[in-house]
């Protein structure tokens, strides 16, 4: 009776580890693929072991860097090969030279087709999307979608989790979402706590949104600010990007302007064109500083981040006195794309430096 008992326990424990989890061996396969849920919840039948992949539409191929798949990517969209002004392509400057899948957003299914890839991973797409294209090529098409640093950080996670199942990287998905929560958690506690009174009003325009905009493009929501603490006068607002009239940015007069560089030309010509923005304290005082642009093919989370710490540096010297913002975006780089790529930032960018707008 006793040994039945135990049969029958160390059977359930089997049944138990065997189910768990989001991937599973296919009943009755040989053995060589593996079925997975993406994240539209279609179920996707996978190869075991995956030699080449490809990422088509914005931001998957970004996420492939971060899981340090560079060497399984076989191919790339034309803009990839075409513009290499994003960290992730400064870091890696041979994903240029690889195959081209065709246009930005998506790629073409035929070319794709000619290289044959274990996988397409394929973010801000839905699951009809994804079938119909996983019919046309025959390949496996795992969808992908990509969240954000703030509110839907977990989605960003289960990105990574995903690729990582398919890709046998999951301690690699893990790492990622360790160090960004800690980097997130030490902006946070070296900036809590501080009474608003103390704080200056910020204000952050010159923000790509489809393109390139001047002053008054901004985000209620901007990270950088969010992520410590800061009094963004824009925030009063309750759309993810907002372009604000001049006489609403003149009435909220911030003390702090900080610009996008991706914007940057079009928020000094806004400025000298229109006495208007004379008026702010930000301006006449001098107090008027460049963050690098992170809005490129959706969002570069690495110059997130990097921007934070120097917003964080601008608004409350004393407490990051300890960090040198340059060293911490390169360090941040280096975590997530592989390599030191601000010097890169800073030469085609700009870099973070206080502005002079009476030059």
């Amino acid at each position: 009776m006793k040994n039945k008992v135990a049969v029958f326990l160390i059977g359930l424990l089997l049944i138990s580890v065997f189910s768990s989890g989001c991937v599973e061996f296919n009943a009755g396969s040989d053995g060589k693929t593996v079925t997975i849920t993406d994240m539209t919840g279609r179920e996707v039948e996978v190869p075991k072991e995956i030699d080449e992949v490809v990422g088509i539409e914005a931001g998957a191929l970004r996420l492939l860097v971060y899981m340090q798949a560079t060497d399984l990517i076989t191919g790339v969209e034309n803009f990839e090969k075409d513009d290499g002004l994003r960290p992730y392509i400064m870091a890696h400057p041979e994903l240029q030279d690889k195959t081209s899948i065709g246009p930005i957003h998506g790629g073409n299914p035929e070319l794709i087709m000619d290289l044959n890839p274990d996988v397409i991973f394929w973010t801000y797409t839905e699951a009809g999307n994804a079938n119909d294209l996983q019919e046309k090529t025959g390949i496996p098409v795992v969808a992908l979608k990509y969240g954000d640093l703030d509110d839907n950080r977990e989605t960003f996670y289960k990105a990574l989790d995903t690729i990582g199942k398919v890709l046998d990287k999951t301690e690699r998905a893990e790492e990622i979402q360790k160090y960004i929560d800690d980097t997130i958690s030490d902006l946070n506690q070296r900036t809590k706590g501080i009474p608003e009174e103390q704080k200056s009003r910020c204000y952050v325009g010159g923000i790509g949104y489809k393109g390139a905009h001047g002053i008054k493009s901004t985000e209620p929501d901007y990270s950088p600010f969010e992520f410590v603490n800061a009094k963004n006068v824009a925030s009063e607002l309750t759309t993810e990007h907002a372009m604000v009239d001049p006489e609403k940015i003149v009435d909220w007069n911030p003390e702090k302007l900080f610009i996008d560089e991706g914007g940057y030309d079009l928020l000094v010509d806004d400025i000298e064109n229109n006495e208007l923005y004379n008026s702010l304290d930000a301006i006449k005082n001098d107090e008027v500083y460049a963050v690098m642009p992170f809005n490129y093919y959706t969002a570069n989370y690495g110059t997130i981040l990097a921007d934070a710490y120097y917003v964080g540096k601008v608004l409350f010297p004393e407490r990051f006195e300890d960090v040198s913002t340059v060293d911490k975006a390169d360090e941040i780089y280096r975590e997530l794309v592989g390599k030191e790529v601000y010097d890169d930032m800073e030469e085609n960018f700009g870099g973070f430096k206080k502005v002079d707008l009476k030059e």
